[in-house]
């Protein structure tokens, strides 16, 4: 029996911390905005406003996906549209949502856009 790929994706980012509350005077920031904030300050720390945010970028649907970019390193959206069986515009729209949260990192090369994870485990801390 094979024993499961525990090699990080990036050492340093492999596993991010996801706070929940973190909150700017009653109202969080957009998530570009706060990805901007995370990286100048803590760089492997995702900031949700809520528990239902985090639910949603972190869905099981959407880990699958982390999953499957590790594991399969397609070279295109078209490849992991067949991988996963998702269409390409929704599969780019989860992306991009997700890299804004830098969950995932979306490389050109050509006209083909290349997705890669940059995290796959995650420790949650209420705040």
């Amino acid at each position: 029996m094979n024993e499961p790929d525990r090699t990080p994706i990036h050492p340093t980012t492999a596993c991010r911390r996801c706070i929940i509350g973190g909150e700017r005077e009653g109202r969080s920031a957009p998530p570009q905005q706060q990805q901007q904030q995370q990286q100048q300050q803590q760089p492997d720390t995702i900031t949700f406003a809520s528990l239902s945010s985090l639910a949603a970028v972190l869905s099981d649907e959407n880990r699958r996906l982390l999953h499957t970019l590790h594991q399969r390193e397609p070279q295109s959206l078209t490849e992991l549209a067949g991988l996963t069986g998702r269409k390409v515009p929704s599969l780019s729209r989860t992306l991009k949502m997700m890299e804004r949260y830098g969950l995932v990192e979306l490389k050109r090369r050509g006209v083909a856009v290349i997705p890669s994870a940059l995290a796959i485990r995650f420790t949650v801390v209420l705040d």
